[in-house]
């Protein structure tokens, strides 16, 4: 089956609700759980599934995820055929950038055309999850099926956001509503939906056909789930797979984290005494591409000084903790927090300074940013706003001004 399978993961969206972590660079490079970027994520699931042909479709800001790309996911074995190649617009059968997720794979049928496949595993680049798609490769070609969808089983108050399905007693999908007001409820339970994950398995010649003939349809947003599928399921065989979680939690985890307010949730989900989200699952391993840094450091313990200390929170290579006090918070590398400072439900992204006797609460602070001693963040968000971005649950987002040239990750 895997040699019978390309990958096409979609990485190009504009991340507009992800704004202003997305600002300077496409969501899929946006980092995750300290060393991690979101993408990493499903090309762990990628590898963990022995799935090595793998297309990454670009198209925002990608300078960031091209170079993460090519340093962190470019030890596959070529003269295997293994491959992370990244496909940015190039204007082969269309003027437009990419118009939906249909018209993205459509623009691309000459490249996965290419190479030798019966199915097309299509997935999306900014979600949290530990899942191995052999085996929903496996139930998509003994089902007979022509797509399968990979769905799961989502509180019915928040489904509008997702694709709700319908299903039979065989797992035939026979409904489906595109982020409906009001969705269906699951028959087994009426608090839940069955919700599209955005995880497709597709026959690769129906897979070309489709999107040929929905290039064609001006009235289309050229997109999976509000029009491929639908008409599909009308004519094929369209089934649903139930996500079978990796993650080894009594509760199935999958995040979509294409907020803010998700987004901080998820890496929160990360710090607890028994997280949530298991990183350090050796059986599952999540790969990415890590800079040399020295090891985490924590002072000071001398008698008359305040000890420098970080708990429940994760703390990357290369940083200080000088005498300030950490707790509940996602440090990627090379931060340092100075003395007499508090960092609590945070998450600082690498190249972070905390200048001393400052306050900071449940803040997003972006890369190569210092802030200045006796700063006070999370405290007064009316008066936070007048300076940065904070949501409406009062998380404050801080991103550097406007840079002309692009600083190193």
């Amino acid at each position: 089956m895997v040699h019978d399978t390309i990958v096409c993961l979609l990485a190009g969206g504009a991340g507009e609700r992800l704004y202003p972590l997305t600002r300077d660079r496409a969501k899929p490079a946006v980092p995750f759980g300290g060393v991690y970027r979101i993408v990493d994520i499903t090309l762990s699931n990628c590898v963990n599934s022995d799935l090595r042909r793998i297309f990454v479709i670009t198209q925002y800001k990608a300078l960031s995820l091209n170079r993460h790309l090519r340093e962190g996911w470019n030890f596959l074995a070529a003269e295997l055929g293994e491959f992370v190649q990244v496909l940015p617009p190039m204007m082969r059968v269309s003027d437009n950038w990419y118009q939906g997720t249909a018209d993205a794979i459509y623009q691309n049928l000459y490249s996965i055309g290419s190479e030798p496949s019966k199915y097309v595993l299509i997935l999306s680049g900014d979600h949290v999850y530990k899942m191995d798609y052999q085996l929903m490769i496996k139930q998509h070609r003994e089902s007979g099926a022509d797509v399968t969808v990979g769905t799961i089983e989502f509180d019915k108050s928040e489904a509008s956001r997702f694709g709700v399905v319908e299903v039979d007693a065989e797992g035939r999908i026979v409904g489906w509503q595109e982020k409906p007001a009001n969705p269906k409820p699951s028959p087994h339970d009426p608090d839940k939906c069955h919700v599209s994950m955005g995880i497709y398995c597709f026959n690769r010649d129906l897979l070309i056909k489709t999107t040929q003939e929905d290039a064609e349809d001006s009235a289309s947003n050229h997109d999976f789930g509000r029009n491929i599928i639908p008409k599909l399921i009308e004519k094929c065989r369209v089934y649903s797979y139930n996500f079978v979680d990796e993650n080894k939690k009594e509760a199935q985890y999958w995040r979509d984290i294409g907020t803010i307010d998700a987004y901080y949730e998820a890496n929160m989900d990360l710090v607890a005494v028994s997280p949530i989200f298991n990183l350090y699952d050796g059986e599952w391993p999540l790969r990415t591409y890590q800079r040399q840094y020295p090891p985490a450091k924590f002072v000071f313990a001398q008698e008359g000084h305040r000890i420098g200390m970080a708990v429940d929170s994760i703390v990357c290579m290369g940083s200080v903790i000088s005498g300030g006090r950490v707790s509940r918070s996602v440090l990627s590398f090379d931060v340092r927090v100075n003395s007499f400072s508090e960092v609590e439900s945070s998450i600082l992204f690498p190249h972070v300074d905390i200048g001393r006797y400052s306050r900071i609460r449940r803040a997003i602070i972006d890369r190569h940013i210092r802030i200045p001693e006796h700063s006070v963040i999370g405290y007064d968000l009316d008066e936070d706003r007048k300076k940065y971005h904070v949501t409406e649950s009062g998380i404050v987002v801080i991103v550097p001004e406007q840079r002309m040239f692009e600083e190193p990750e």
